[in-house]
């Protein structure tokens, strides 16, 4: 009699040998999974690495960008009587970034006029805000009068420029208090950047001025001091007050070229420290500027832009003794090494020869390709003379310009 594989027992015990026969597809299931993730554990591990490292990165690049900010040098540039706050305006005009500039006049009206981040009013009691009629005693007082204003606005200063036009009342008297303040109270480097009258401003506007000069001198670390007679050598035919405008130029660009050998980056970079190094009790100062334009053949552009500088009419000293000397090269795109090397070259040519040389470069996009342009500032000269001025003769003169 056959067997009937209907039967449950059958059914279950053909069942149980079908299983048994058929291998279990889950070993392979498990293999493959266990084969992936050794595979992939690894790049796993070294994503979350890169990504840990990333995230250490974006943290440490936040806390220098911190410190930097925290760090920068705070530069300052006062304005003392009314040239000195010229300057601000012709300052606030070429966009100078990374100073804060104060206004600080006896007169209130032409405060108002002037665009700085901060003004003070000096001698608020003693000259009621109407200036100081050329009288340097009197910008000297006002200023000790506001001096509680003054220490509050440059607290935190690392640097400080006092600009003024010396020979008249507030500047010449208050430009030495200020830049006591700043030296003294803060311990800032103090640069004082200051024009000689013209001629034809009068004997006692000279005299104030020399007076004035002496002061600032034992007040600041480097005084940098520009003739205005020497300006009229670029162009003697300017109407007066086309000449004054002209001052306030100079003063400005020179305190902005100082500026931003510090405050923009280049190729060879000169950080504050380097201008505490040239400028530190370094005496006076002079300053010279040259330019090759585009119509200048290459080859040339170099020579020409130093030569430039170094025959400037407001280098009114013997530089041959200076024994600190900056010298910033900023051109356009192709400005190359070679040109800033002859460059800083030649400029050790006409120095002391253990003189202290600091030099940079910057690429300025915005300059055309041919363009360059050099700054020196030699510091530590002697000046022989500063009564080229006081020579002139004043007897024609109709009127005394006080």
């Amino acid at each position: 009699m056959e067997e009937n594989i209907t039967n449950p027992e059958n059914v279950k015990e053909s069942q149980q040998l079908i299983t048994q026969e058929q291998p279990s597809p889950q070993p392979v299931i498990e293999q493959s999974q266990q084969s992936f993730q050794e595979e992939t554990q690894p790049q796993q591990l070294e994503k979350k690495e890169e990504e840990a490292i990333a995230d250490d990165v974006v943290s440490d690049d936040d806390e220098i960008l911190k410190f930097i900010e925290e760090s920068e040098p705070k530069i300052y540039v006062v304005g003392a009587g009314g040239s000195g706050c010229n300057t601000l305006n012709r300052l606030f005009e070429l966009s100078v970034d990374g100073v804060t500039t104060i206004a600080a006049n006896t007169d209130a009206r032409h405060l108002l006029h002037i665009k700085a981040n901060r003004k003070i009013l000096l001698g608020k009691k003693l000259t009621k805000g109407r200036g100081c009629g050329s009288f340097p005693e009197c910008g000297e007082k006002a200023a000790e009068e506001a001096a509680d204003d003054i220490k509050k606005s440059l607290a935190d200063a690392s640097m400080v420029f006092v600009t003024c036009g010396l020979g008249g009342g507030s500047g010449t008297g208050a430009a030495p208090v200020i830049a006591k303040m700043a030296k003294r109270d803060m311990n800032a480097l103090t640069v004082g950047v200051v024009t000689l009258p013209f001629s034809s401003e009068g004997r006692m506007r000279y005299e104030n001025a020399m007076k004035g000069l002496e002061n600032l001198k034992r007040s600041v670390d480097t005084l940098i001091v520009i003739k205005n007679d020497k300006l009229l050598n670029l162009a003697p035919d300017l109407p007066l007050n086309t000449a004054f405008k002209i001052c306030d130029e100079v003063l400005a660009g020179s305190v902005k070229s100082i500026v931003e050998l510090v405050t923009q980056s280049g190729m060879v970079n000169v950080d504050f420290a380097d201008l505490n190094t040239v400028l530190k009790e370094a005496g006076y100062a002079v300053i010279g500027v040259g330019e090759a334009t585009v119509d200048v053949p290459r080859e040339d552009r170099a020579r020409i832009a130093i030569e430039t500088a170094l025959q400037s009419p407001l280098l009114d000293a013997d530089i041959t003794n200076a024994k600190k000397v900056l010298v910033n090269v900023v051109g356009g795109e192709d400005l190359s090494l070679k040109e800033v090397e002859y460059i800083v070259a030649e400029a050790a040519k006409r120095v002391a020869p253990d003189a202290h040389i600091i030099f940079g470069s910057r690429i300025d996009p915005a300059m055309k390709s041919a363009a360059l342009k050099v700054l020196v500032v030699l510091a530590g000269v002697q000046f022989e003379d500063f009564g080229e001025s006081g020579d002139a003769d004043y007897s024609d003169l109709k009127i005394d310009m006080v």
